[in-house]
């Protein structure tokens, strides 16, 4: 890796492939490997929630995240961001690196990881939503009809997985979605600008200050008990959702687009219950495999790029 060599411009999106409005295979491979790293976030808070409290795993995650992107900066003789980029780093740093990470690891007090996934099974519509707004995109009918089919069969199967119970920790879970969708966007934006993996690493660095605090006020006011799972439950959520997730995930979605990108997070539910199963313990429906199959084909749609329209030339 160099430190310019995950850039993605947009007059290189234009020439990719056959046809320019087909989206890059490798935009989609990386932002789906982006989904499956961010699918273990949900049962490796849990994990590190089993040694440290809430506000303890959610500052060291912070600090141990900035440290791993400041390293690869440095490393990189990377060159310090133009004052332009910055406003758009600062939302990438609040949605992101610490709005999501705090508000999930709050609403886990009392949540289970398949209850979680209820409300982030929205997150897709929402950041497709959000991205519209910011970015002036007008994705087609047939899109939004797809993405809105995905959502309600996510939100029917994890309800029904969940039993159907609203938690106390809802009203966080649903801010999350609001402040992480505005970071994919503003980091789909800013990927397009600069180097996808310095987007995430400086939002990370920008934030070393905060998970400092909050890792010195954490370990101060509550328990800590180490245990195997706690710390790699802790190292996970710190490098590989917070840096290596990310890094993967902002580069796939500067190539395909934060709209198309964000659908491919609807299997990140089922896979969140997937690895609960696997990792926790927890019991899955038999009906899993026809949700998944749905989710699938709603996803499929959302990918397939759009004809050209009548009365424009292209």
């Amino acid at each position: 890796m160099t430190a310019q060599n995950s850039a993605t411009l947009p007059n290189a999106i234009a020439v990719r492939g056959t046809d320019a409005r087909r989206p890059a295979l490798g935009g989609t491979t990386l932002a789906a490997a982006g989904v499956v790293a961010f699918s273990l976030t949900f049962p490796g808070t849990a994990w590190g929630l089993e040694s440290f409290g809430p506000w303890s795993l959610f500052g060291l995650r912070c600090l141990l995240a900035g440290l791993t992107a400041g390293a690869f900066l440095l490393a990189l003789r990377v060159p310090v961001p133009a004052r332009a980029h910055w406003a758009g780093l600062a939302v990438v740093a609040v949605g992101v690196v610490v709005g999501f990470p705090l508000l999930t690891t709050l609403a886990l007090q009392t949540s289970t990881t398949s209850h979680a996934a209820v409300v982030v099974g929205l997150l897709p519509l929402t950041t497709a939503v959000v991205s519209s707004l910011r970015t002036g995109a007008r994705p087609s009918r047939r899109f939004w009809a797809a993405a809105v089919a995905g959502a309600v069969v996510v939100l029917g199967f994890t309800v029904a997985q969940s039993g159907g119970a609203l938690s106390a920790g809802d009203a966080f879970l649903f801010a999350a979605l609001l402040v992480c969708a505005a970071g994919y966007t503003e980091g789909g934006r800013l990927a397009r600008l600069l180097p996808g993996w310095q987007v995430i690493a400086w939002a990370l660095v920008v934030c070393l200050p905060i998970g400092l605090a909050g890792s010195v006020l954490g370990l101060a006011y509550e328990p800590v008990e180490l245990t195997g799972r706690g710390v790699a439950g802790l190292v996970w959520v710190a490098v590989g959702s917070s840096f290596l997730g990310l890094y993967v995930w902002y580069r796939g979605m500067a190539e395909i687009g934060a709209a198309r990108a964000s659908q491919l997070q609807l299997a990140q539910p089922l896979l969140t219950l997937l690895w609960s199963v696997l990792l926790l313990g927890e019991q899955l429906s038999p009906a899993a495999p026809v949700a998944a199959c749905a989710v699938l084909v709603c996803i499929a749609v959302t990918q397939r790029p759009d004809g050209p329209k009548r009365g424009r030339t292209t």
